[in-house]
């Protein structure tokens, strides 16, 4: 089976080398160093044969975590790197493509997320040690797509412009109430509280999100001012000025998709703004990556910028304004994967080594689909009103500006200092 698998590896792998040793010890290379990285990897167990062939989309994270897989030159974003750089639209083969569309068809039955189930599948992941998130989220502890204003900016200059830029595209007023949808550690409730004199709710399904993010607001003293409650969605009523969500629409799935902008329609006041940031893809609709459901995000889907549009259709909204943030959320992650990386043996210490390199084949796998598979970033901006914004974009970038840092930003309170 390790030639099967070798001739398999050896249509696709041509730009970069990839030199696999299979679990007898026989050696294979294929593809062209000059092309692309280089990169060996050895199998330990003769299973890993077949399985990479059925189902490598699967099988090679499974194989990596439990060290069946290990990378002996070069590292697993390199693998990463070099099999997503062959694999554009194609993947493995006939046969993970026919999985491929398997999963499309199943996809409205795992991204069925009911309040119950939405609830469990946020403890997964949000509800691990704060720690973690310590190790390699920067110090405002954003979980989402930073803001590259300069190829050199750091990661903390980069989330505190994303900041900034969603901010600007709200067109706040101060004593507007705005509603923060997935508001995660409070970060962005806060900062549109002291930035622009708002009052804002913010909502989360996580536990540990919640008392992390009440404590922040308490520290900061704006309490009275920002208010974090434990509540999904579908379960808020009443008026808001502005509504925002950042990085929560990949947990809704496809089949509430009507609900939650029927919801984000009723919430918004008649001359209410919206903006929407999520993970999305410059492909028709598709699967979920099932090693990523399965141990990272249960229940996740990044949509189509087609599936977004045309729910919006359906509920009333002018989709006002629409940005696509490409390689951001690449160099986001190569950040995330730096730091993660440095700090290994932190999180081995609150776990173990396997979920060590669990974490990183996430960061790593995510990483390379924003850079070599039409991975991509929307912000949608909404309005019930055709009205209710300027009707150039000139108003964005003024806001920016006034709120640089030359004009004196304030700096976030480090999460820390409020442990």
């Amino acid at each position: 089976m390790g030639m099967v698998l070798a001739s398999v590896l050896r249509k696709v792998i041509k730009r970069g080398e990839l030199t696999l040793i299979d679990a007898r010890g026989k050696t294979h290379c294929m593809g062209d160093r000059n092309l692309g990285p280089a990169v060996t990897i050895r199998l330990h167990d003769p299973r890993l044969n077949w399985k990479l062939i059925i189902y490598p989309r699967l099988y090679a994270g499974e194989a990596y975590m439990d060290g069946t897989l290990t990378v002996e030159h070069g590292t697993i974003y390199d693998l990463l790197d070099l099999v997503t750089r062959n694999t554009v639209g194609d993947g493995l083969g006939d046969l993970d493509q026919l999985l491929v569309r398997a999963e499309v068809l199943w996809r409205g039955i795992r991204q069925f997320n009911p309040l119950r189930r939405a609830r469990a599948n946020v403890a997964h992941h949000y509800d691990l040690s704060g720690e973690l998130y310590e190790i390699f989220l920067d110090s405002d502890r954003q979980y989402s797509c930073a803001y590259f204003e300069t190829p050199d900016s750091t990661l903390e200059a980069a989330q505190a412009a994303k900041k900034r830029h969603i901010a600007a595209k709200l067109a706040l007023k101060p004593g507007m109430r705005v509603l923060d949808i997935g508001s995660g550690w409070g970060g962005m409730a806060l900062y549109l509280a002291r930035t622009a004199g708002v009052d804002v709710t913010g909502i989360t399904l996580s536990t540990e999100q919640l008392r992390l993010s009440q404590q922040r607001a308490s520290a900061e003293g704006l309490e009275n001012q920002v208010r974090f409650i434990q509540q999904d969605y579908r379960e808020i009523s009443g008026t808001y000025d502005r509504i925002v969500s950042v990085g929560m629409f990949e947990h809704v799935g496809v089949p509430h998709y009507r609900t939650y902008f029927r919801q984000v329609h009723k919430l918004l006041a008649d001359d209410g703004v919206a903006l929407l940031h999520t993970i999305s893809h410059m492909d028709p609709p598709a699967g979920s990556n099932p090693w990523l459901i399965k141990y990272i995000f249960p229940g996740g889907y990044t949509p189509a910028l087609s599936e977004i549009l045309t729910n919006t259709e359906q509920t009333g909204l002018w989709v006002t304004d629409v940005e696509v943030l490409r390689l951001h959320y690449a160099e986001t992650l190569r950040h995330w994967r730096h730091r993660f990386v440095a700090n290994w043996d932190k999180a081995a210490k609150l776990y173990d080594e396997r979920f060590c390199r669990m974490w990183e084949f996430y960061l790593a796998g995510c990483e390379t689909a924003f850079r070599n598979q039409g991975q991509m970033v929307a912000q949608v901006q909404l309005a019930k009103s055709v009205n209710a914004l300027p009707i150039t974009r000139d108003y964005i970038a003024d806001w920016e500006r006034e709120q640089s840092p030359a004009h004196g930003e304030a700096a976030p309170r480090h999460l820390k200092s409020v442990r």
